[in-house]
């Protein structure tokens, strides 16, 4: 796949770089809810490079590891709900970790 180095690309370009019909660009933002580009003035699909990145993700998942279409979606889904669940441990772990670094210094200025 070519460099992307632009702001937004029009649904033809996003087809061209993947070898596909508009049709099925079409087809796939109906079939998967997460896939939402964005329509300019004329009501023209403009993608952006995060877009692109999500489309990749699903046309790798449904013709190159043969997922099927529900498969996919299902898959995707998992996998946002697990990030969000990562997401929450971080944010615990680091508050964790503030705490001990505090009660860390603490004990050390106490010592001196």
């Amino acid at each position: 796949m070519e460099e992307l180095n632009k702001r937004y690309y029009g649904i033809r370009e996003v087809a061209d770089l993947f070898g596909v019909n508009i049709s099925r660009l079409r087809f796939y933002e109906k079939e998967f809810p997460s896939l939402k580009p964005r329509k300019n003035r004329a009501g023209d699909r403009i993608y952006t490079k995060e877009d692109i990145e999500h489309l990749k993700e699903i046309l790798s998942l449904v013709e190159e590891k043969g997922y099927t279409l529900q498969g996919a979606r299902e898959y995707l889904k998992n996998r946002s709900a697990t990030q969000s669940e990562n997401a929450k441990m971080i944010a615990k772990l680091q508050e964790i970790k503030g705490f001990l670094e505090n009660l860390r210094d603490g004990i050390g200025a106490s010592q001196d």
